[in-house]
């Protein structure tokens, strides 16, 4: 599923203002951090990830990890920050950042 320019641009402009929901530590991926990913994506669909590694290699590589584990398409990085997308079969109305932003 290869996002479209728009489509990058209107998930860019819909995650601008969230704050970032996992954040991803020295020990990397651990078992944990993969269960909190994967409920933060069933949930909100589209969410901010925050890296916290000074190297610029290390933070793509842990997102490149992070979107294949969890089957998730990466929509922007900037910095440490990372903005990822997976559709929910069943989005909840009241967590999902795609559905409450669709007006």
């Amino acid at each position: 599923m290869s996002l479209s320019p728009e489509q990058r641009r209107a998930y860019r402009a819909i995650a601008h203002h969230l704050k970032p929901v996992i954040i991803v530590g020295d020990k990397g991926l651990t078992e944990g951090l993969q269960e909190e990913l994967e409920r933060a994506l069933n949930d909100h669909e589209l969410i901010k990830i925050k890296i916290a590694s000074n190297d610029r290699e290390a933070r793509h590589e842990a997102v490149n990890a992070l979107c294949e584990t969890s089957g998730a398409e990466l929509v922007q990085t900037i910095g440490k920050i990372a903005v990822i997308l997976r559709r929910a079969k069943k989005p909840n109305p009241k967590l999902s950042n795609l559905v409450r932003h669709q007006n």
